[in-house]
């Protein structure tokens, strides 16, 4: 019964913040499409610009005013309860899934960390990026935009690697993600709003607003622009253990984060000429490059990835290939499946954590093995991610046992 309420726990938690997520996120992409669309030739009286646009069987007619019309309206829309309950779910998915069983899902197979500092080193990387992030964009740096989008890019390049040495692949990539959301929710909340609270009474007193804090609240907002790709990346990047359970997680994280923040520059700049439309074919190439050097046949050259059991005595240079399944044949390798994959993988599965099998992947039958070995090779044998935290305790010789089997073709005899 614990395993069923945990599930329908995080899927309660995750439904929240797609939905929050695809609100705040929907807001931003259409105001700035708006203020990249918005017609400035000849504006009237007041006006920067304005825009007509059709949707839903509608005619729309918005303007957008230099400051503010002579009397402010009585209802005024402020969006900022998309990004607080984003950040506020993203929280407690990230308790959900890795706090609460953060020896299985969050600490590095093979790692002696405590829990609780595993735990409080996840929840104090927020606090403390944020703090980084703040005092960076309010020292010099702030006033060379470019620049300091460098240094905030290494920086969390070196937090995700300094992730992947204490955390799985999942959560470096996750805990990556919460910084910057994090980082995003402050800025609204801390420098976004109070620039707009400010601008609005300064205008109900008819009084000049301070010209540093909307200035401040531009470059917040476009680095929560740009920010809005990679973080979506992180989101979804748990299905792919290519990227994040390569021992270069950290890199595959950088290459897809200069690709991401390439193709939102492109849709930023699109509207006035068509100068950066050469990061599109950039970042398909970049996406190429990134499949080739992650294929699994350049893993043998690799490390060994971070969550190997730390039992495996076999040589991390070890090709699957020069393990082979032996007098045994395929009966070795059910008989590994059956106790290391499923426990989880079954119909019924005998694992206290899954009421049914995770993703619907069941290894019950030889058919079925065979039928999932290309996934099996990528799991177990190429990224080593499953079984999840290595719970099971799979050794090296166990994986290339299996690998070698596929490599043959995957005979059920």
């Amino acid at each position: 019964m614990e395993a069923h309420l945990t599930e329908w726990l995080n899927l309660s938690v995750r439904w929240v913040h797609m939905i929050t997520g695809i609100a705040w996120i929907g807001a931003s992409f259409y105001f700035v499409w708006l203020e990249n669309n918005l017609n400035r030739a000849n504006p009237r009286e007041g006006l920067s610009g304005d825009l007509w646009a059709i949707h839903g069987g509608g005619i729309y007619h918005l303007e957008k005013y230099k400051l503010a019309p002579a009397k402010m309206p009585e209802n005024l829309h402020w969006f900022k309860w998309e990004a607080y309950f984003t950040w506020l779910s993203g929280v407690a998915l990230l308790m959900v899934v890795y706090y609460l069983n953060p020896s299985l899902y969050l600490i590095a197979p093979g790692s002696d960390m405590p829990p609780a500092s595993a735990i409080a080193i996840g929840f104090g990387s927020l606090a403390v990026g944020y703090a980084v992030y703040h005092l960076l964009c309010d020292s010099v740096l702030g006033k060379r935009p470019a620049l300091l989008g460098v240094v905030l890019f290494v920086l969390l390049i070196a937090a995700a690697y300094g992730f992947s040495l204490i955390f799985s692949g999942r959560a470096a990539y996750l805990h990556v993600g919460a910084i910057i959301g994090t980082i995003m929710v402050g800025n609204v909340f801390f420098t976004i709003m109070p620039a707009q609270r400010a601008l609005v009474k300064a205008i109900e007193t008819n009084t000049t607003p301070d010209p540093s804090l909307p200035a401040k609240g531009l470059l917040r907002s476009r680095h929560n622009n740009y920010f809005t790709l990679p973080v979506l990346f992180i989101m979804i990047s748990n299905h792919f253990p290519s990227t994040y359970g390569s021992p270069y997680n950290w890199l595959i994280l950088a290459g897809i984060a200069v690709i991401a923040v390439l193709v939102r520059h492109y849709f930023n700049t699109r509207h006035n000429s068509s100068k950066y439309v050469w990061t599109l074919p950039a970042a398909a190439l970049g996406m190429i490059c990134l499949a080739f050097v992650t294929s699994p046949e350049l893993k043998t050259a690799a490390p060994q990835p971070q969550n190997t059991s730390p039992q495996s005595t076999s040589s991390p240079q070890t090709s699957s290939a020069e393990v082979a399944p032996a007098a045994g044949g395929f009966a070795q390798v059910y008989s590994v499946i059956h106790q290391r994959c499923s426990v989880c993988h079954s119909a019924t599965p005998s694992s206290p954590m899954f009421t049914a099998a995770p993703a619907g992947l069941m290894l019950d039958t030889p058919e079925q093995i065979k039928a999932q070995a290309a996934k099996i090779h990528a799991q177990s044998v190429a990224s080593q991610i499953m079984p999840l935290g290595n719970i099971t305790q799979m050794t090296q010789e166990e994986r290339n046992l299996i690998g070698s089997w596929i490599e043959q073709g995957a005979p059920l005899n």
